[in-house]
């Protein structure tokens, strides 16, 4: 699933490229990619032509577009996730069946410039659904927390938070109830960065480990982002198509049975939880 920094690529892009246009017209090809609205696909497409695009917003690994220059509370939204596979594409307007992905395409907007914003889907685990603002971010996202990115993040308030649980450091890290936009990759970077166990229960922590592990954490997203994310195939991709290569960065997560990259031991991976976690055991240690 696309984590944080390859959704905030996708939002950059759109920002550029769909931001300060009008969506002329809408349709939606698949009913899953309207399931949150309770009108269905027809309900959605109506909701959003003649729409203005006026800004993006991003929250972990969700995103949306603010309309018609209103930010007030029950102003309209539309809110985009990625699932698995989905692609956010901009695209000149005469592109037709020839392009590879079109089979896959789940909902078009026609742009005012004449470009098309595609909404590819392989796996149709992703969705565009409206939502009205509340407080500037929509009402359906409002029990996301806040990652470590936002400005707003309070790093000593959510250390505090972290200590006071009793899960394993990793399971905290992926919940998107305590600090969002984190998935597998991103927490394994995190974790080797700062020398923890993945396995590591965080009340056993200090606070200032914590808080270190949290500003590494800060150090790879922003990292990754200035790389365009992590590709490992042509799903997770910019606007335009590109993959990032944040993967050629990489030293714990897909690592397993390479030496590492401090100590020269081996990586390990293991399951716990119901996820994978790849570490060293010699240099991230639980105690």
């Amino acid at each position: 699933m696309p984590e944080l920094p390859e959704v905030e690529t996708v939002r950059r892009g759109l920002d550029t490229h769909v931001v300060g246009r009008n969506f002329e017209f809408v349709t939606i090809h698949h009913d899953r990619t309207a399931r949150h609205n309770l009108g269905g696909r027809a309900e959605l497409a109506g909701l959003l032509e003649n729409a203005h695009v006026s800004g993006t917003g991003r929250r972990g690994k969700f995103m949306w577009f603010t309309l018609n220059d209103d930010t007030t509370d029950g102003a309209l939204s539309l809110v985009v996730h990625l699932g698995m596979s989905g692609q956010m594409l901009i695209k000149d307007s005469r592109a037709g069946v020839s392009d590879p992905n079109h089979k896959h395409m789940r909902a078009r907007a026609q742009l005012s410039d004449g470009n098309a914003l595609w909404f590819v889907d392989q796996r149709t685990f992703g969705y565009w659904r409206t939502s009205d603002l509340v407080g500037g971010i929509p009402e359906s996202l409002n029990h996301i927390a806040r990652d470590l990115v936002d400005p707003a993040a309070d790093i000593e308030e959510l250390a505090r938070s972290i200590k006071n649980r009793t899960a394993p450091i990793k399971v905290q890290l992926l919940d998107q109830t305590v600090v969002s936009g984190i998935g597998n990759i991103y927490a394994d970077e995190m974790l080797w960065r700062a020398g923890i166990s993945p396995k590591q229960n965080a009340s056993r922590l200090s606070l200032a480990r914590i808080e270190n592990l949290l500003r590494c954490g800060q150090d790879v997203l922003s990292e990754a982002i200035a790389q365009g994310g992590t590709s490992f195939d042509d799903l997770y991709v910019n606007v335009n198509g590109q993959s990032g290569y944040f993967d050629r960065s990489l030293n714990a997560y897909g690592q397993a049975g390479l030496p590492c990259g401090r100590c020269a031991t081996p990586m390990v991976k293991e399951m716990f939880r119901g996820r994978s976690a790849t570490f060293c055991p010699t240099c991230q240690r639980a105690h």
